[in-house]
């Protein structure tokens, strides 16, 4: 089971009241996020579970190719350091006490210098060679979905307690395309919530047609630039207009699947990894509730 953490610790954020720690520490994102995993764990019972990390949210490579890549959630800064996301500061000051909990409970954390989580999420899904189940309420990720490698989206944008299981099945019934072609379709879409314009003037319903007809984005740029391929004169100028987004934005799109990371140790504990201070952690952060939760889960393996 492969976690986009920081999908999962938003929503748990956004959708739980604020809770505080004795100290007036805000602790709704931690306490939510231990009892996703708990909830998780004991519903489809993994025997290796990963907090896939954000290492770098907005890598510097792909702003190269799209400078307009993730620009809207930038908090504007005075000395040119390194893009810093637009983080409630409730939920910034959490992050590190996420870590803290999942190091003291021995549950993995795997990130990859200029890698977003789902870079990691790609490269660990790919001839995993088992099972895997990927949470996450980024639509980006049905790109992995691969019925016969038994690789499946465990889609939370619901919420966890009303998640669906994306399968090829699902992708093709929602989308009208494959799942191998969704990274094609996303770019052509485009899609707001990671600043990507997409071919201005093809939706989704154009979109999914153009993949049916010619299979990739290969094929529809070849056709668009064929004058005797079998394309609507208008759709055919749109696609010329996007010539240079469509020639990189594909490499933005796509998850990458090569990445230099662990592939074992992922194992579930059954105990914390150091059980003194997972209970000074729970004491001082107000979250014996959620970790007794997920102990017990634990335990239960």
């Amino acid at each position: 089971m492969l976690l986009d953490t920081a999908s999962m610790y938003f929503r748990a954020f956004f959708g739980m009241p604020e809770i505080l720690a004795a100290d007036g520490t805000p602790v709704n994102a931690v306490r939510g996020l231990l009892d996703f995993i708990s909830r998780l764990v004991e519903q489809y019972e993994p025997t290796e579970l990963v907090c896939c990390w954000d290492e770098d949210w907005r890598p510097q490579w792909r702003v190269d190719l799209v400078p307009t890549y993730k620009s809207h959630r930038v908090v504007e800064v005075v000395d040119a350091g390194p893009d810093v996301e637009e983080v409630p500061d409730p939920l910034e000051v959490q992050v590190p006490i996420i870590l803290e909990v999942l190091e003291a409970l021995g549950i993995a954390v795997v990130g990859a210098p200029e890698a977003e989580a789902d870079d990691v999420i790609g490269t660990l899904a790919t001839d995993a060679g088992r099972p895997v189940d990927i949470v996450t309420g980024d639509r980006d990720l049905f790109q992995l979905v691969d019925d016969a490698a038994e690789v499946r989206v465990l889609y939370i944008a619901r919420g966890v307690g009303n998640h669906e299981r994306v399968t090829e099945e699902w992708v093709r019934e929602k989308y009208a395309v494959e799942a191998r072609q969704y990274a094609d379709f996303a770019t052509l879409r485009g899609d707001t919530s990671d600043g990507l314009p997409g071919v201005k003037g093809v939706g989704e319903k154009t979109a999914a047609t153009l993949l049916q007809r010619f299979e990739h984005l290969d094929g529809i740029v070849a056709a668009a630039a064929d004058p005797a391929a079998e394309m609507a004169p208008g759709v055919r100028a749109k696609v010329q207009a996007s010539a240079d987004y469509l020639a990189v934005a594909p490499e933005v799109v796509a998850v990458r699947r090569t990445l230099d990371v662990p592939r074992t140790g992922f194992a579930l504990p059954q105990q914390p990894a150091d059980p003194a201070r997972l209970a000074a952690l729970a004491a001082e952060r107000n979250l014996e509730g959620p970790v007794e939760r997920l102990l017990t889960v634990l335990a239960q393996r």
